[in-house]
């Protein structure tokens, strides 16, 4: 998709490997009762509406297994395919395309679904300007290809991990005392990282602004409070609403007023989008 970075090539790569050393191990048994010369044409067809993902990793499933394996693509990740349309189409040595076949799909359907479902969230709350966020609440091993997955579908990522910026939290709060004390030391160690405090009412808000913070998560906020917070802070302070916030909900809260809203079920509870290859040849 235009404008979606990838994530580098070695993590690609990675993510590929190891899917292939659980799947293929030292060698593909049934593939191998296949004569080394048969070659195979394949469709990779969706089975349902979808927004296509994971072409990167589809592609180095193959590359592993066999450079001789050509893929040909009718659609590009982050675009909307249609129920029974042909993605793509490969051709070359039938035991590579058949030991491939697995692990390919695993990637497409299950970033594919991500993709989507990021899409639904982002399609529920346009033209609020309210911005949707992923979160931590990933697939072990996957974070990077679903954090691709979740641009590709129009919402945004929240920090990539721990590193990359501070989300001080409850338990963060107790063991260092304060808010004030947290985000104090945080202003002291990490100055250039994003500052977000998870607070639960307008009065530790307050406290999380007064001590520097850049945002805050308001976390299980009813609507009113919500609304109470836009009224008072915003503009002062980013706002980001999370906690149990669905598709059934999500617009409600945009329409509140707050900057973000941050959700862990597009990358926790995807549901893979069906794919099938259907060869031709054997």
């Amino acid at each position: 998709m235009a404008g979606v970075a990838l994530p580098p090539r070695e993590v690609v790569a990675d993510d590929v490997a190891r899917a292939l050393r659980e799947d293929v191990g030292d060698g593909d048994r049934t593939a191998n009762l296949i004569p080394a010369d048969t070659e195979l044409d394949t469709r990779v067809i969706s089975r349902e509406a979808a927004v296509l993902c994971g072409r990167p990793w589809f592609e180095e499933t193959f590359r592993q297994l066999d450079p001789a394996v050509r893929l040909h693509w009718q659609a590009s990740d982050g675009e909307l395919i249609r129920r029974d349309q042909e993605v793509c189409r490969l051709h070359g040595p039938a035991r590579a395309t058949l030991s491939g076949e697995r692990t390919a799909l695993n990637f497409l359907q299950t970033l594919s679904g991500t993709a989507t479902q990021a899409r639904r969230y982002a399609e529920a709350v346009a033209g609020t300007g309210a911005i949707i966020l992923d979160t931590r609440k990933t697939l072990p091993g996957l974070r990077l290809a679903q954090k691709y997955a979740v641009r590709c579908g129009g919402a945004q990522n929240h920090r990539i991990g721990l590193f990359d910026a501070i989300l001080v939290k409850e338990n963060h709060i107790s063991a260092a005392g304060s808010i004030t004390a947290a985000v104090g030391q945080a202003l002291r160690l990490y100055p250039g990282l994003l500052l977000e405090v998870e607070v639960e009412n307008i009065e530790q808000l307050e406290e999380a602004l007064r001590a520097g913070a850049q945002r805050v998560l308001l976390d299980n906020f009813s609507l009113n409070g919500l609304k109470a917070a836009v009224e008072q802070y915003k503009g002062r302070i980013e706002l980001e609403a999370s906690g149990g916030i669905d598709l059934e909900s999500v617009r409600a809260v945009a329409e509140t007023g707050v900057d973000f809203i941050s959700t862990g079920a597009i990358t926790k509870s995807v549901q893979a989008t069906d794919f099938s290859m259907r060869f031709v040849g054997l």
